[in-house]
């Protein structure tokens, strides 16, 4: 495969950035076509980028000409797209949340399996330049203690995000989900139980705020390792603190504000940073370098879905009160 042709399902305010790196950024890809709802939007857009324009998905999944899809869509629309997707044989690129549930997830596996189509999950933050920064040194601090992510914003302007039937959750769904990742793929281990606390303080049919507390499985740690998460939507910042502590030292950093330190004792060591990166396009870049290449995607289904199931064991505690485990006998060991 020289190039690769890409068609992009969901060009609004997020799926544009797509249509832009896939444009602007990765010359091994080409933007064929491109669909979304708003349809003076979407041919305004197609227009820009000198791609066509469908206002049906399935019209565009028809299209021979395109190798794979990129879906940027609602994430209750994931569970009618994906099959479309698969029967059509198209891979793709799905961003996160990988489903809405974990029953919709290991459906959606099981057809991404059963049609022999490849799909990534764009956990974005995996490229940040902080995340990768301050998971090259924890080797410095080893063995992991605990764990702590925050990512807060500004309340969203997107009015479907706390209409809980196009969403399918509020923050612990859409945000929680790249903050539960990062805690498996910095510590390399599996989330077993949580406890959460969810407030809704500015929006309505969903949360925008969450606090958990969990406990990571480790094989060389019989007292495992301690993860806090926090989430919010709803103050006028934005921030995103990372902070691992470990028994020889911590490591504190924030990727939204492009930090990171090593401590030592009293000492506070800044660590040298690669120049921050656009994290969609580098998780672009990656899909179509793993189509081109016929190598592994880095991030996979199974990683999406088991950011799910933290997802869904964190709503479950929030609804009884109490700590809850981890759905981790829904995946193969």
């Amino acid at each position: 495969m020289t190039t690769v042709r890409l068609g992009l399902i969901g060009a609004g305010k997020h799926g544009s950035r797509y249509a832009k790196h896939i444009v602007e950024d990765i010359p091994q890809a080409q933007l064929v076509a491109l669909c979304r709802r708003d349809r003076q939007e979407g041919e305004q857009i197609a227009a820009r980028y000198g791609c066509n324009y469908y206002a049906d998905y399935r019209q565009l999944l028809k299209d021979d000409r395109i190798d794979a899809v990129a879906i940027v869509v609602p994430p209750a629309l994931h569970g009618t797209i994906v099959p479309a997707a698969c029967q059509a044989g198209k891979d793709m690129l799905l961003e996160k949340p990988f489903a809405i549930s974990v029953a919709e997830g290991q459906r959606l596996c099981a057809e991404i399996t059963a049609r022999g189509v490849r799909c990534m999950v764009a956990h974005t933050l995996r490229f940040n330049t902080v995340v990768r920064t301050l998971k090259d040194h924890i080797s410095r601090i080893a063995p992991l203690h605990s764990l702590y992510i925050s990512q807060r914003f500004e309340p969203s302007p997107l009015l479907w995000l706390d209409r809980k039937a196009e969403s399918g959750g509020g923050i612990v769904l859409h945000t929680g989900v790249h903050s539960f990742d990062l805690l498996r793929f910095l510590s390399g281990c599996e989330v077993a139980t949580v406890q959460c606390e969810i407030r809704s303080v500015m929006t309505t049919e969903t949360e925008d705020n969450f606090t958990m507390f969990c406990h990571l499985m480790d094989p060389a740690n019989r007292h495992g390792i301690a993860g806090t998460v926090a989430g919010s939507r709803s103050t006028a910042s934005r921030s995103g603190l990372i902070e691992l502590s470990g028994e020889h030292g911590q490591l504190v950093g924030d990727h939204h504000h492009g930090f990171a330190y090593v401590l030592k004792g009293s000492a506070r060591i800044p660590l040298p940073i690669e120049p921050a990166v656009p994290t969609v396009r580098e998780a672009v870049q990656a899909f179509v370098d793993g189509l081109q290449q016929g190598t592994a995607f880095p991030i996979t289904p199974d990683d999406g879905l088991r950011a799910v199931a933290i997802a869904e064991a964190c709503y479950r505690s929030a609804e009884r009160g109490q700590r809850v485990h981890v759905a981790l006998d829904s995946f193969p060991q």
